[in-house]
């Protein structure tokens, strides 16, 4: 039986990884922690599971530490793997910079996890992983029961859910058609059907088409490409790194603002942030401008531009790619609604594409298929469905119509969509009162803790990380972000744990 108290995690990803490395450093009263996680991809997740290491992740080592203060944590660990295999991969021919195989980070996440979970036990925790799927839950006076699957119920003091996002949208209703690839991962199976003169369709112009299109040639796919979308826009291209810290616009200074007036505006926003470009000799209005000229700049000419621009000294693309990750969750919630919603209905996808760039040699890859007329960029989608005798037809808002032998779905679900998978379980805290949903996706949650929360009252029991918070926070998913909530949230269980025992303590009666 624990001394302490007991944590129940559901999911057992990348969130969740982040998650127990705070708990192990925190040093805390020694209890229990359970984790959740059905699927083969523990601690792995759907993005860093086994597959091609053509895939990389876009991201340099310093921004993908699971190690809350320690930056350098993934490339030491890079560093240490070097050496044991001998090979270095992942450097960048454009910039130098080093983007891992998406494979390997998956093997430092596995690692982390364990070497976290060891810490644990030797602080005389328990610790206990369920290879199930948590289906209900019910809120009870100071616990929350989770039940699975299977039908086995455990009653936890805390509950953290981490459930990850969703797969591809059928949004065209091609699933069962021949050829139709739903879900492209793990790549290295799903391309296994795909034939080297097959013309590819692939729905979708983001990070997971880009990936697509990298294993297609990295399998010397000989057949044209198509990439299809409604607006036509790739992932920017992350520039050469250039080290910096900001000064301005950071979470210390905004809370400190919010603290002063109920709501803040975009206005206040832009105040901070131009102080912030104005001491790096940065220029807000360039990338004010980058973000306004997206849907007017031909996709190609927008490739080959910021390709050009992977060394420019210009600071301003630099600043929006930190400030954004590292900052949005802490401004997003004192924004004034009306200016929530028009940021998501107008530049939401934009400010997406310029913050989680591809890495050049990526981009460069793209470029030199374009040129060698086998990709092509369609944009104006409108329609696609299967032909009576196979093949699929595709039709674009200029009457531009065609046929491609597969299709290939990279339409990626709504940011804090509450994943499929984690319908039941969420429904039943919505039915019983114990979650709300945000109107902007995902779940109600507290902005200094990530307490879910209903009706403005946050619950010390129950916690949302990662995509779950996506209404109310902002940038929930990047490896920085999932590493300050994480620490928000052990700080906030362990607090509230600490108040209690003391309570319980002055509650025993003392013998004389």
């Amino acid at each position: 039986m624990s001394r302490g108290f007991s944590i129940g995690v559901v999911g057992g990803g990348a969130s969740a990884v982040c998650l127990i490395d705070a708990l192990a450093r925190a040093q805390g009263e020694p209890g229990s922690i359970t984790v959740f996680e059905p699927s083969a991809n523990l601690w792995r997740g759907r993005a860093y599971q086994t597959d091609t290491e053509t895939l990389k992740v876009n991201a340099t080592p310093d921004d993908m530490s699971v190690r809350a203060g320690d930056h350098a944590h993934f490339e030491r660990w890079l560093e240490t793997r070097d050496r044991i295999v001998g090979v270095r991969d992942g450097v960048d021919r454009w910039s130098g910079a080093r983007f891992a195989p998406r494979t390997v980070y998956g093997e430092y996440l596995e690692q982390s996890a364990y070497a976290a979970l060891g810490d644990l036990r030797r602080q005389g925790w328990q610790v206990h992983l369920v290879g199930e799927a948590v289906t209900s839950a019910t809120r009870l006076t100071d616990r929350v029961v989770l039940r699975t699957g299977a039908g086995r119920a455990r009653a936890f003091d805390y509950v953290v859910l981490c459930v990850g996002g969703d797969s591809p949208k059928d949004v065209y209703g091609l699933t069962g058609a021949p050829g139709f690839v739903g879900d492209p991962y793990p790549i290295a199976d799903k391309l296994r059907t795909i034939e080297s003169r097959d013309h590819v369709a692939i729905i979708g112009s983001g990070l997971t088409a880009v990936d697509i299109i990298l294993s297609l040639a990295a399998q010397g796919h000989q057949g044209k490409i198509s990439l299809l979308s409604r607006r036509g826009v790739l992932p920017g291209v992350r520039q050469k790194p250039v080290p910096f810290e900001l000064r301005h616009f950071t979470s210390e200074r905004i809370k400190s603002i919010a603290e002063q007036r109920r709501e803040l505006t975009i206005d206040d926003i832009s105040a901070v942030l131009r102080a912030e470009f104005r001491d790096s000799g940065a220029d807000l209005d360039g990338v004010v401008e980058e973000i306004i000229r997206v849907d007017l700049e031909d996709p190609l000419d927008r490739l080959r531009r910021q390709i050009d621009e992977v060394d420019s000294p210009h600071m301003g693309l630099r600043i929006l790619q930190r400030a954004v990750p590292e900052t949005g969750p802490d401004v997003w919630p004192v924004l004034r609604e009306e200016e929530k919603v028009q940021v998501l209905r107008t530049h939401y996808r934009t400010i997406m594409s310029l913050c989680c760039p591809m890495p050049p040699g990526s981009a460069g890859v793209l470029l030199e298929l374009v040129e060698e007329s086998q990709l092509a960029i369609h944009p104006g989608l409108q329609d696609i469905s299967a032909g009576e005798d196979g093949g699929f037809e595709v039709l674009t808002a200029m009457g531009e119509t065609f046929v491609a032998d597969k299709v290939i779905s990279a339409v990626n679900a709504s940011e804090g969509k509450i994943p499929t998978s984690a319908l039941p379980l969420v429904t039943t805290l919505m039915r019983s009162g114990a979650a709300s949903r945000h109107p902007h996706g995902g779940l109600h949650l507290a902005r200094a803790t990530s307490r879910l929360t209903v009706n403005g009252r946050p619950d010390p029991r129950l916690y949302g990380l990662g995509n779950i918070a996506a209404g109310s926070l902002f940038f929930t998913f990047g490896v920085p972000s999932l590493v300050d909530r994480s620490m928000d949230i052990v700080g906030s269980i362990l607090e509230h744990a600490e108040t209690v025992t003391s309570a319980r303590a002055e509650a025993v009666p003392v013998s004389v």
